[in-house]
């Protein structure tokens, strides 16, 4: 398919920096930062880039296929787009964007639990390809709905959250009252001001809301009963006995985002489930852990062969995905490089952060000599 991309905007830092200049404050911080010190933040971008590819000039080469199968599916690109919560609040209707834009370009869209659209919406506007990501709800009715309500529209994946226990100490989104209820301060509300551009998309689609839990709650439920009703729904603690009645109730393909550990990947594939998301959640959970590229290869040398690896947290662009796939990644997926490329363009911005990230990472294949994306793990160095 032909690649559409702005000129204006030929890198994701491009993307960011329009993002930053149109989203308030409080919504790009949230999207932009880490947790404590932003330690672990960083240290997913520095690592990532120490793993070099090397360049077989003189072989025999036809070229680039970027098509890569999961789980039975062909998509185009070795590459998704990663759940994300609050999404609406970063850029208004931005989900229904970019479930859009995958669909069209024959990748995966992951929609969060608490997202700001609903299962039925995105299964719509994705023809059933979407898959959903589930944050364990404390009742066990809402946990067996949810997943019915994704079965029902066709997601084909159902991927749980490991890697929130409890929240990211995050001190951005303390400063800027971000919280449940937001704390709408002199400070919030001149930086909507600011941003009218925002303001108005923000007021054309209505204020943000948790759309796939919306059944759930009371009704006449106001802000501040909204934070009492989270705290209480959702439990983000998973052990086997929760991963081995999903798996139970769910007959699709299983994943788990956010394992890290040998002795986590090893009870994930006993209770059967098809893959790992391996994550530390954006660098936004804990400042102390690893880099998620150093935790993938030590899981990728021990249990590739028994279950499907695939890596998030500190990928921007084609370069970075090439450097996943050469160190073992089966899949990468990306959520922050997606949503500067909205906050940017607007209903263009998904179309375009993906073009754009399809072309950088055809042009790393023609510069490495590699036909297809098998064939990273020969140009590692």
């Amino acid at each position: 398919m032909k690649l559409t991309i702005n000129s204006n905007y030929p890198s994701v830092a491009d993307l960011r920096k329009r993002a930053r200049a149109k989203i308030p404050k409080f919504a790009f911080e949230y999207l932009d930062g880490g947790c404590n010190e932003d330690v672990n933040l960083d240290k997913n971008r520095s690592d990532l880039r120490k793993i070099e590819l090397m360049p077989h000039y003189l072989s025999k080469f036809d070229q680039v296929d970027m098509k890569t199968t999961l789980f039975g599916r062909t998509y185009d690109a070795p590459f998704g787009i990663a759940p994300i919560g609050l999404q609406g609040l970063i850029w208004p209707n931005s989900p229904e964007i970019l479930a859009k834009a995958a669909a069209k370009h024959n990748i995966p869209f992951i929609l969060s639990t608490v997202s700001t659209e609903s299962i039925e919406r995105i299964g719509e506007v994705t023809e059933g390809k979407a898959w959903f990501q589930l944050y364990h709800p404390a009742q066990e009715a809402i946990k067996i709905d949810l997943i019915k309500r994704s079965a029902a529209v066709g997601n084909e994946v159902l991927v749980i959250l490991a890697d929130v226990p409890s929240f990211g100490f995050r001190p951005r989104d303390m400063r800027n009252g971000l919280s449940i209820p937001p704390k709408m301060n002199f400070k919030n509300m001149f930086e909507i001001l600011k941003h009218p551009h925002w303001g108005i998309q923000t007021l054309a689609h209505g204020l943000p809301n948790f759309k796939s839990l919306v059944r759930y709650m009371p009704k006449k439920l106001d802000l501040k009963r909204l934070g009492e009703f989270m705290d209480l729904t959702f439990s983000g603690r998973l052990d086997e006995d929760r991963i081995a009645a999903i798996r139970e109730q769910w007959s699709g393909k299983l994943v788990i985002k956010g394992i890290v550990s040998e002795e986590d990947t090893v009870k994930a594939i006993n209770l059967g489930v098809d893959g790992l998301i391996v994550s530390n959640h954006g660098g936004r959970q804990l400042d102390a852990g690893q880099s998620s590229i150093v935790s993938m290869i030590n899981l990728v040398k021990k249990y590739q062969k028994e279950i499907t690896i695939m890596i998030d947290s500190g990928l921007r662009g084609g370069p970075d995905i090439a450097r996943a796939m050469a160190s073992g990644a089966a899949f990468t997926f990306m959520g922050r490089s997606f949503m500067y490329g909205v906050g940017a363009l607007g209903k263009q911005g998904g179309d375009h952060s993906i073009s754009l990230i399809k072309k950088e990472l055809q042009q790393v294949m023609e510069q490495l000599c590699c036909q297809t994306t098998s064939d990273f793990r020969y140009h590692l160095v």
